[in-house]
């Protein structure tokens, strides 16, 4: 099986404007498609902007609406699949969501974002309740969490368990946390064995300073592909073969015991 060519979208796009955020991402799938890439990997809530307060409901959409189809006719037009981070409308409520869409301009997958991160995301959003969404792209089994969600254990653990290959994480981490993209992260995929790929939003926006950093984290615990501080398009490749190797080698996975475990629940 190839490896799966992943491009990261670090950018922070024009906050509060849609139309011009669809605009960026087109140009980021045009570059990712003339570089080989199958998978494009954008932000957490690129589609809106983070920092938005008051507009959030105002800018909120149902995952079928004009967005999802704007970004279904890019995945078509360039041959690629696109994951994009989003205020999601469902009825009354307004989840931090990630949906992905297919080269075939169809939703593979749509995830909430399960733990909301300090007293703007608590206001705004209702907390998902489904810790384990997955999808398959071109063989690779590709799963979904957003920004805080890879800070817990436990949120990336379920998802090696479930058979996840390719953690795709848009996020908004910001200083003083860069600890996040710079150790936590390759951590997360050495102690649970599979590649995570987590892509952040840059410079300052509102109140936040985003730090950038993204990257493409392998099984090994390695940094495969690393971003700056600013505006950039990482690509990186996910290895199905090397992955099986690194869980061939690496216990961790099958020298569990969770019988052990109940306290934690």
């Amino acid at each position: 099986m190839p490896p799966l060519r992943t491009a990261l979208l670090q950018s922070s796009g024009r906050p509060g404007h849609v139309d011009e955020n669809i605009k960026v991402l087109d140009g980021a799938a045009r570059r990712a498609a003339e570089a080989g890439a199958r998978l494009l990997v954008c932000p957490e809530l690129f589609l809106t902007g983070y920092a938005i307060g008051r507009d959030v409901p105002r800018l909120a959409e149902p995952a079928d609406g004009p967005s999802a189809r704007a970004v279904a006719e890019i995945a078509v037009r360039h041959g690629l699949a696109v994951l994009y981070g989003y205020p999601e409308r469902a009825g009354e409520e307004i989840f931090n969501a990630a949906q992905l869409i297919g080269p075939d301009g169809a939703a593979l997958a749509n995830y909430r974002k399960t733990h909301l991160f300090g007293c703007f995301e608590q206001e705004w959003f209702t907390p998902g309740e489904q810790p384990v969404v997955q999808a398959e792209l071109d063989g690779v089994r590709i799963g979904i969490v957003i920004c805080y969600d890879v800070e817990f254990p436990e949120n990336v653990r379920a998802h090696a368990l479930a058979g996840t290959g390719l953690l795709l994480v848009p996020t908004a981490v910001m200083h003083p946390f860069q600890f996040v993209a710079e150790s936590v992260v390759p951590v997360r995929a050495f102690e649970s064995q599979l590649y995570v790929a987590y892509v952040n939003r840059t410079g300052p926006e509102g109140e936040f300073e985003f730090v950038g950093l993204s990257c493409l984290a392998g099984p090994d615990g390695t940094v495969r592909s690393r971003a700056g501080r600013g505006e950039e398009l990482v690509i990186g490749e996910v290895d199905p073969e090397f992955l099986s190797a690194s869980r061939a080698a690496n216990p961790y996975l099958r020298d569990r015991r969770p019988g052990l475990y109940g306290s934690l629940v």
